[in-house]
């Protein structure tokens, strides 16, 4: 599994057309209303990789395994949200279990389709929801601190630390600085986390256009992507109407019709790289005659971890890893070759993996 995302937005900024596209599905009802989802739809979309299908080949792999993302369209949020407005509750609920938030923000007019702020702003359609995101940190942290407080006179020392922290973050986060910007050590940032706030989540930015401007963008999203480049976080353009013309073509014809508009791949590949450079991931592969697969893991897990991503029995009876890069093992031909040539390395449970490793892990348990 790469990694969990939600797609949230305004009403009617294309959430459920984009969802669709992106998990080849009609499983989220589209309409020109504000909840027409009001449970979040959940999908998963494999992960494209060229790499993968060169493995199979050189391993003789009967079936190849990309690794998936996991996609949830979270119902529209509303102004009041963070008070229960709308389905505000279930909104901030959804959100708490992902790992990215995918913030969609309509960049394009349609005068058939109604907005629910009266225009067309994605500015202000950003600032709406992370406003209402904040405001629903604050009521959380207040109410942590009470607990806090009583275990802290206690002579709880975790609580004092958890306390100490949520007094110097909860001012700045009343003063509109979400958790994710606030200026904080690598251990403070751990010990936040404890806190499970929606501002913390990292945030990649995606501009829904015309189908006109899918290729360079338009000034709506050349504003999104300044906001973006400003706060540090990601930004991606795309059409949610391409994407969803897009699902339903063959992979000849989807080409074709790429070529016609200017684009040299779906936006959704754009997204899931944009996605991956934004939560640190990476991916190794594993290779063999019954399968070839990818696995996904954050940059700088070693190779227990990476070993427990494919069996918990595998990372606690971790003996060692056999690994080839990637690049290695096609230029060599395979395993066999890379191991004649001695590009196999044995690495033991302090290596780091890196992108493209080709992994045989060995364990006891």
């Amino acid at each position: 599994m790469g990694f969990r995302c939600g797609i949230v937005g305004l009403p009617n900024v294309g959430k459920s057309t984009l969802f669709n596209a992106l998990t080849s599905s009609a499983a989220a009802a589209a309409a020109n209303y504000p909840f027409c989802t009001i449970e979040p739809n959940v999908g998963r979309v494999p992960v494209p990789d060229p790499r993968l299908a060169e493995l199979a080949a050189l391993a003789g792999s009967a079936r190849t395994i990309p690794t998936q993302i996991e996609i949830r369209d979270i119902a529209g949020l509303v102004k009041g949200a963070s008070k229960g407005e709308g389905l505000g509750n279930r909104f901030l609920a959804a959100i708490r279990e992902v790992d990215a938030i995918l913030h969609l923000l309509r960049c394009f007019e349609d005068d058939d389709i109604a907005h629910v702020e009266g225009g067309v702003d994605p500015l202000r359609d950003a600032e709406l929801v992370e406003t209402e995101l904040l405001l629903a940190d604050i009521d959380s942290l207040e109410r942590q601190k009470e607990g806090l407080v009583k275990r802290a006179r206690a002579q709880d020392k975790e609580a004092k630390r958890r306390l100490a922290l949520l007094e110097r973050v909860l001012p700045a986060m009343a003063e509109g600085t979400p958790a994710r910007r606030l200026s904080l050590s690598p251990e403070e940032r751990t010990l936040l986390a404890g806190f499970h706030l929606l501002t913390a989540k990292p945030v990649l930015y995606v501009c829904n256009v015309d189908e006109h401007s899918a290729a360079t963008g338009n000034a709506l999203s050349r504003r999104v992507a300044e906001m973006a480049a400003r706060e540090g976080a990601g930004c991606v353009v795309l059409a949610a109407g391409i994407e969803a013309e897009l699902a339903e073509l063959g992979a000849e014809e989807r080409a074709d019709y790429l070529r016609a508009i200017g684009l040299e791949e779906p936006g959704l590949h754009r997204l899931i790289r944009a996605g991956y450079a934004l939560l640190d991931l990476l991916t190794f592969f594993t290779a063999g005659p019954k399968e070839a697969r990818a696995w996904t893991v954050r940059r700088g897990a070693t190779a227990p971890e990476a070993a427990g991503v494919i069996h918990s029995d595998f990372q606690r009876g971790f003996i060692c890893v056999e690994v080839i890069a990637f690049e290695d093992y096609v230029a060599c031909g395979g395993e066999q070759g890379a191991k004649e040539r001695g590009r196999m390395r044995l690495e033991g449970r302090d290596y780091v993996i890196r992108d493209g490793d080709v992994c045989l892990f060995r364990f006891n348990v």
